[in-house]
């Protein structure tokens, strides 16, 4: 995708502008060290140490372009232990520093939670937030993974009243993995439920990628921004998550009357494993790159012939000239 951003005014002006139009309200359930960088929660994030004590922070807004709100009720937070163990956590109120849907910088209102991880497997970090102005209920699942090959739990239903059950483990999944589940509403099959997919940029990303979505798609920018599929009659659903980053999947019970009641499930995505190696030199091009190698040691036998140096200077300018060429042809790749 282009995001070279050539017009100051123009951007401004789409900023603002989109303020409107933007993506899906999300529980953002992020785990980090401290407030200062919660914002830069990467897929390790979600790994755990045996015995650490993990700290999630919770936020209310637009993961896609970094917009914030304040959280208008206190969340429940529990977690649930890989021998299936459920612990309520006491949630303390915070500041984080964002932008609005303006585009104006602050802070806003939100929560954090810790809890100890006193056992190898998977926990699930699972969450319950009202939002009056939103008419929602948002259920939010996140796993945090401890030891290796333990992997276990990450499947566990929590019992919320709308939950997505993932089919993928959800850590360990690179970019352009296909992540499937199942969405229930009270224990059974939620089908024909919209099933809205986004992901999350800190903010100078958020700003610069929204800009160009709305340079390059004015009749419609949110529609990259949330991605929308559906559950079919059993429920299910698939999608690619084709970027490394923190990916928010959310199926959403809509009642004809009362709030919508939205499960969500959360999935940090790897860069791709193992990372792409620059391809070797074909037959015919080491031909090539020995040949000019060649012809640059002549070269350099050539400028070293009529200069007064010590002996061997010119073997020292031809073995000289044969590694440059060498390296500008392997650069070449």
């Amino acid at each position: 995708m282009n995001r070279n951003i050539t017009t100051i005014v123009f951007t401004a002006v789409l900023l603002i502008g989109s303020a409107g139009m933007a993506g899906a309200h999300f529980t953002m359930v992020f785990p980090s060290d401290s407030e200062a960088t919660v914002w830069d929660v990467t897929p390790e994030d979600y790994i755990a140490e045996l015995g650490a004590t993990k700290t999630i922070y919770l936020m209310w807004g637009h993961p896609y372009e970094h917009i914030l709100f304040d959280m208008g009720s206190v969340p429940e937070v529990s977690v649930m232990k890989p021998d299936g163990t459920v612990e309520k956590l006491p949630t303390e109120e915070i500041t984080v520093s964002g932008q609005d849907e303006e585009g104006e910088l602050g802070t806003f209102k939100a929560y954090k939670a810790s809890f100890t991880v006193d056992q190898e497997g998977d926990s699930i970090i699972f969450v319950k937030y009202e939002d009056e102005g939103e008419n929602l209920i948002d259920f939010t699942k996140a796993v945090i993974h401890c030891g290796e090959e333990a992997w276990f739990g990450w499947d566990s239903k929590v019992g919320q009243q709308t939950e997505i059950i993932p089919y993928m483990r959800p850590y360990g999944m690179e970019e352009s993995f296909v992540f499937g589940g199942k969405a229930l509403y009270d224990g059974k099959v939620l089908a024909g439920a919209p099933v809205e997919v986004e992901i999350y940029h800190t903010l100078d990303a958020g700003k610069e990628i929204v800009e160009t979505a709305e340079e390059m798609f004015s009749y419609d920018p949110p529609m990259v921004f949330t991605r929308l599929t559906k559950s079919n009659a059993n429920g299910e659903f698939v999608y690619t998550l084709d970027e490394p980053g923190i990916w928010f999947v959310g199926a959403t019970m809509e009642p004809e009357t009362g709030q919508n009641i939205r499960g969500v499930f959360i999935i940090p995505v790897i860069e791709e494993f193992p990372p792409e190696e620059e391809a070797p030199l074909s037959s015919a091009e080491l031909a090539q790159a020995v040949a000019e190698a060649k012809q640059a040691a002549e070269d350099a036998k050539e400028a070293a012939a009529g200069t007064p140096s010590t002996p061997g200077f010119g073997v020292i300018l031809a073995v000289t000239g044969i590694l440059g060429a060498l390296f500008l042809a392997m650069r070449r790749k």
